[in-house]
């Protein structure tokens, strides 16, 4: 196992440790909050049966989190084997030419700004000590809090989009029977808005832009369902 040195703000990691798990879970909660409330508007622009309304959304619910959890699994997954066969492919280079392969770690530091002295130096200290970690980590760009984890990304997809998926459908759950579309926008807007400000708060990134891309995605996602149940829902 590799041993990483001590870092110099151990309470501060690095936010980019973080694109794993915060991308997949940004991206379940995003799709539970949009999805639920955009099915449950649509279904109430088209009949007003409670009932019909909340069996709908659970359903939803259910189906999403599922699907959202395999297909995070599935993708990454994925990413994950052609991870594993590139790495194999230096491994298998590094056992039939190492020369060249310590000449091609050479060029990277040469590329990267290091004179041509100091980037053989490099290359041959490295690769007398791990090759094959030299190469997967400077030439494939992979290391091991950035390597695809199926299972951490379908976890994480898989319950944030139950819990934000829980907060449309509890106000259609809640809400008069004629006030369901009012209650799971209003909701539902303020939920994207939280949401938006927690992935940039987690991310360090600008919390404005943030905020107003998921909201803003949100609301078309939800007008556009509520126009189309308005569309086809006719009494006969």
């Amino acid at each position: 196992m590799t041993e990483h040195p001590p870092s110099a703000h151990p309470d501060d990691p690095h936010y980019v440790h973080r694109t794993g798990w915060l991308r997949a879970a940004v991206l379940g909660a995003n799709d539970g909050i949009i999805s639920v409330s955009a099915l449950i508007i649509g279904v109430a622009a088209a009949t007003p049966e409670p009932d019909a309304i909340l069996v709908a959304g659970v359903a939803a619910l259910i189906a999403g989190a599922m699907s959202m959890a395999a297909g995070e699994y599935i993708s990454v997954s994925s990413q994950a084997d052609s991870e594993k066969a590139d790495i194999r492919r230096e491994a298998e280079a590094l056992a039939q030419m190492p020369a060249a392969e310590e000449q091609e770690l050479a060029a990277l530091y040469r590329e990267r700004g290091l004179s041509a002295e100091t980037a053989a130096a490099v290359a041959r200290e490295l690769t007398a000590l791990d090759p094959l970690a030299a190469h997967v980590r400077d030439e494939l760009g992979l290391t091991d809090h950035l390597a695809a984890q199926p299972l951490q990304a379908a976890l994480a997809s898989g319950a944030t989009f139950s819990v934000a998926a829980a907060v449309p459908l509890g106000a259609a759950w809640f809400a008069p029977a004629g006030a369901i579309i009012t209650a799971v926008v209003t909701v539902s807007i303020l939920a994207l808005a939280v949401l938006g400000a927690l992935g940039a708060k987690a991310g360090a990134a600008p919390l404005a832009p943030a905020v107003m891309r998921v909201v803003g995605w949100g609301v078309f996602a939800m007008a556009s369902t509520a126009a189309v149940g308005r569309l086809f829902g006719v009494s006969v």
